[in-house]
C-alpha cells in the first residue's frame, strides 16, 4: 500500500517541496514525516538554495492531517505515539529553524497536522477555496505542548482556544483574520513561486541572518552569539560591497551569498 511521498525539486535558488498522496488528500504517514524531515535537512545542506516553497500535490489539499489508517499500527501504544509525535515535532522544528525562508502555498484542506505544518513556515498564503481545522477534539487526540506552543505563537491565546475547543472549520477569509495565513490569493502557487523568486534575488546572508534572528526571538534564546555573528558576517561580505556598488550605479545587485 502506498504511503505517499515527498518530492524535493530545486531550480536555481528556489527549492520546492511537495507533499504527495493525492488519493488520501495528502494525509501524512509516518514515513512521509521522516522523508519531509530529510528533505529539509538536505535543503539546509544545499548552499545554492535561498528560499523554499512547501505545497501539497494537486489543488484539493495542502495536508488533510495524519493518515488515520496507520493509527492501529503506528499510534497504538504509548511508545509508538511518543515516536510518532517526536518525528512530527522534529520535522516541524526543522522547517521553523530552516536556514532559508519557507513559504507555505495552501490550496484546499489544511487540517490537524497540516495546520501545524503550515504554521511552522515563515509565510503562509491560501487559495480562496482553502479550509482550515484543528479536529483533535473530535477524535479524542491529545496535542503535545511544543506543537501547541507553535500554534499559540501564531494565533494568540483566544484564537488558539477557539480552534481547539470547537474543532470548527474555518474558510480562507476567517483563517486570514485569525492569522493562520497572511493573504488569500487566487493563484496561490503562482503567487508563492513569484514571491520565492523575489526573495531569492535579495542578499542571502541578510535573509538568513534575519531568519536566525526571528527564530531566536521567538524561542526566547538567551545566547544571541550566533545571531550577532550572522549579522556581522553580512557587513564583512562581498554582497555588502556589491549592494552598495549596485545602488551607486543604479542597477540591480547580483548577489552570490559570499
Amino acid at each position: 500500500m502506498s504511503q505517499g511521498r515527498i518530492d524535493l525539486n530545486v531550480q536555481g535558488h528556489v527549492a520546492q517541496v511537495t507533499i504527495d498522496d493525492v488519493a488520501k488528500h495528502n494525509a501524512m504517514s509516518l514515513s512521509m514525516w521522516t522523508d519531509l524531515l530529510a528533505a529539509f535537512e538536505e535543503i539546509d545542506r544545499r548552499t545554492e538554495v535561498r528560499v523554499c516553497v512547501l505545497r501539497g500535490a494537486g489543488e484539493k489539499s495542502f495536508v488533510s492531517g495524519a493518515n488515520i489508517s496507520e493509527f492501529e499500527t503506528q499510534r497504538n501504544s504509548a511508545a509508538s505515539v511518543a515516536h510518532y509525535n517526536d518525528m512530527v515535532m522534529r520535522t516541524q522544528k526543522a522547517i521553523f529553524c530552516c536556514r532559508v525562508p519557507v513559504i507555505a502555498a495552501i490550496s484546499g484542506i489544511c487540517y490537524g497536522g497540516g495546520l501545524g505544518l503550515a504554521l511552522s513556515c515563515d509565510l503562509r498564503y491560501a487559495a480562496p477555496h482553502s479550509r482550515f481545522r484543528m479536529p483533535a477534539a473530535r477524535m479524542g487526540l491529545g496535542y503535545d505542548s511544543e506543537n501547541m506552543k507553535s500554534i499559540l505563537n501564531n494565533l494568540g491565546p483566544q484564537a488558539t482556544a477557539e480552534a481547539f475547543y470547537t474543532a470548527r472549520v474555518y474558510d480562507a477569509a476567517s483563517a486570514q483574520a485569525m492569522g493562520m495565513v497572511l493573504a488569500v490569493v487566487d493563484d496561490v502557487f503562482a503567487h508563492c513561486t513569484a514571491l520565492a523568486q523575489e526573495i531569492a534575488a535579495n542578499a542571502p546572508l541578510t535573509i538568513q541572518a534575519a531568519k536566525k534572528t526571528l527564530v531566536a526571538l521567538a524561542e526566547d534564546e538567551d545566547d544571541m552569539t550566533s545571531v550577532e555573528t550572522a549579522i556581522d558576517d553580512c557587513f564583512k561580505s562581498k554582497d555588502y560591497v556589491e549592494g552598495r556598488l549596485a545602488f551607486a550605479q543604479k542597477r540591480p545587485p547580483q548577489f552570490t551569498g559570499q
